[in-house]
């Protein structure tokens, strides 16, 4: 019992320290994602988008790159895009970039995985675009897309395609800041389960889940990474991700306990990338294009995963880039997780931020606004609030349990 609790205790502070080591870049991303959406307008977006071609692709995924990382806001985001009138290839683009390729995502990646993965995730979701493109292009389902536009035109009214607003003005006001100061605690709002479920399930398992676990599961972990184990691995990711889904920001330190017990790089990175290939998500594309279109963009997306981590691990081996894995584990125990250091600074400033932010937000005058729709997912979020509840419970009960002793 006494070595239960003693586990217990070190799965809720490895959890605890996990969160704090990422905490200030939680908060740099969203002040940043907040900033865009405020002054670079989906309306704005939509205008400048049409059908398939060199630069609809690569507006598409600029826009998707400097937008929201809630796989729920990009999912509306590239539907709105799509209905508007962008070619299917656009808009895919758009929803890989946006749950992919955004900054915040890249910061937390930084801390937890080291530049190689960050590298890899920008340089290889560029990939999984292209791959994207090509795999679209051979395999165009006609019926499938004139049925999913034509069901969203039955589904929704026409939208609003008011007057676009100057951001010059906007950034200026501080009412454009009180915008910021809004959506970034909706942004919080819509990724709070998620991290808080992800981080504690990482710790759970780096506490009580042995490394040689995930060597049977990614089988050849820790030897030779030949053709063979990087394709496997490949597949095994979008698997692994499919069954412990709680969001792209949340999976990251997972990945790292990957990455810690002897899983290639391809394995790692697709299990990144798969955050798009999850049940959650397909019914919510079921939700706006029907369950065929909707198999479809998960079998494109699934086919593009497993290129692209395969292509970037041996483009990695071929430079001799290819990060090693640390030592013991995840690295989160080797040292002090709570200290007075550059981490602790950085949370300093950046709740110093959060809290001008909130001033901004509760203190300032009211404005008209709307959360993210997230359609079919209420019963999503009602299970992903349970889990969060059962989470804290947990954590709570961690930390009793280590004073206890």
């Amino acid at each position: 019992m006494t070595e239960f609790l003693q586990t217990w205790n070190e799965a809720a502070l490895t959890t605890l320290g996990y969160f704090w080591k990422a905490l200030w870049a939680f908060v740099l991303g969203y002040i940043i994602s907040g900033c865009i959406q405020v002054f670079v307008t989906r309306e704005r977006m939509q205008r400048t988008m049409g059908e398939a071609g060199g630069k609809s692709v690569a507006l598409a995924t600029f826009f998707g790159f400097i937008s929201s990382s809630c796989s729920f806001a990009a999912l509306a985001g590239a539907k709105s895009i799509f209905k508007k009138g962008a070619g299917l290839i656009p808009a895919l683009a758009f929803l890989l970039s946006s749950t992919n390729l955004v900054i915040e995502l890249g910061i937390v990646i930084s801390i937890f995985l080291g530049w190689q993965f960050v590298v890899g995730e920008y340089a290889g979701g560029i990939l999984l675009i292209g791959f994207t493109w090509l795999f679209v292009k051979l395999l165009y389902p006609k019926r499938l897309v004139d049925d999913a536009r034509e069901r969203l035109r039955d589904g929704e009214d026409g939208g609003d395609d008011g007057e676009v607003p100057d951001w010059r003005e906007r950034i200026r006001s501080l009412e454009g800041w009180r915008m910021v100061a809004r959506k970034y605690f909706m942004e919080w709002n819509m990724v709070w389960k998620d991290v808080t479920v992800g981080f504690t399930v990482a710790g759970v398992i780096a506490a009580f889940v042995p490394a040689a676990f995930f060597k049977s599961l990614f089988f050849g972990s820790g030897g030779d990474e030949g053709l063979l184990t990087t394709v496997a691995h490949s597949l095994i990711g979008p698997v692994a991700a499919f069954f412990t889904f709680i969001g792209s920001m949340g999976n990251i330190p997972l990945a790292a306990l990957l990455f810690g017990s002897g899983v290639s790089f391809a394995g790692v990175m697709a299990f990144i990338f798969s955050d798009l290939v999850v049940f959650p998500v397909i019914r919510m594309n079921a939700k706006f294009y029907g369950w065929k279109m909707a198999a479809y963009i998960a079998g494109i997306f699934l086919m593009a995963i497993v290129c692209s981590a395969v292509a970037m691990h041996w483009i990695f081996a071929g430079l001799d880039l290819l990060p090693e894995a640390p030592a013991a584990g995840s690295g989160e125990g080797g040292g002090p997780r709570f200290a007075i250091d550059f981490t602790f600074w950085m949370n300093f400033a950046f709740l110093a931020l959060t809290g001008v932010l909130a001033w901004l937000k509760w203190g300032g005058s009211r404005e008209e606004g709307h959360s993210h729709d997230h359609g079919d997912s209420n019963w999503i979020e009602r299970t992903l609030t349970v889990l969060a509840i059962l989470a804290y419970a947990w954590l709570g009960g961690g930390l009793v349990a280590g004073a206890a002793l």
